[in-house]
Formats: C-alpha cells, sequence, structure tokens
C-alpha cells in the first residue's frame, strides 16, 4: 500500500536539503540525513564510506558549487522508501571540475519517525 503523500514530500524534501548542505559544506546536516553505515557508490564504482565522504567535503576535496535540482521520484514501502534524483551539480571532485547530469539512486530508512539516507549510488544521465 503506498504511504501518503507528505511521506513521499518529506524525503523529497530531505534530498534537497541535502543538496543545499553539500553546496555549503556543512557536513553537520549532511551527517544528521545518513545513516552510520552509509556509503556513496561514486560513478568510478568507489565505495566511498560516510565518515571519508563527509571529511572529503570538510577538507575541500569535494567542493560542490552548485545543484539544479531536474527530477524527483520516491517511492516508500513501509519503513523503507528509494528516491532516484536528478540534478545537474557544479563541483569539483578530487581536483576535477564540472557540471555533472547527477543521478543519485537513494536508499532510506525510518529510525524513530524520522527518514535517514543508508546508501546512494552516482551516475549520470
Amino acid at each position: 500500500m503506498p504511504r501518503p503523500l507528505n511521506e513521499q514530500q518529506a524525503i523529497h524534501a530531505l534530498y534537497s536539503r541535502m543538496h543545499r548542505a553539500m553546496v555549503a559544506s556543512d557536513t553537520r546536516t549532511l551527517a544528521s540525513m545518513l545513516t552510520d553505515d552509509f556509503c556513496l557508490v561514486h560513478m568510478t564504482g568507489y565505495d566511498q564510506p560516510r565518515s571519508e565522504w563527509l571529511a572529503h567535503i570538510e577538507s575541500g576535496q569535494m567542493r560542490y558549487h552548485n545543484s539544479v535540482e531536474e527530477d524527483v521520484v520516491v517511492k516508500v514501502d513501509g519503513n523503507k522508501a528509494t528516491l532516484r534524483g536528478r540534478n545537474r551539480v557544479n563541483a569539483d571532485i578530487w581536483g576535477a571540475r564540472g557540471i555533472w547530469p547527477l543521478q543519485l539512486d537513494i536508499d532510506l530508512t525510518l529510525h524513530d519517525g524520522q527518514w535517514l539516507m543508508s546508501g546512494a549510488r552516482a551516475s549520470t544521465y
């Protein structure tokens, strides 16, 4: 049975807040959205643990300059959800500057009434 639309809206809002935090290099906000075992699988296939991703944002090794949302699809099933988001992202990633059509496929879980991102896979579209 589909969840109420407000669940989908809450997850979409979390995704939008994540991109604002990435652009602001606000790792405290990002950390609050992620499970402890969160991993980000990059376009290269590199599986980056949560702590390393946040550290690379803090150090400037990964610097997000702008992110423009183009499409978001959310599916909720009980206490699990998936989100496919497509943004045009202007960033410096490990010395490579570009504007990428970034697709993130994100898994989420409901913890004590709060949606948290438990994993993400990056690709282009």
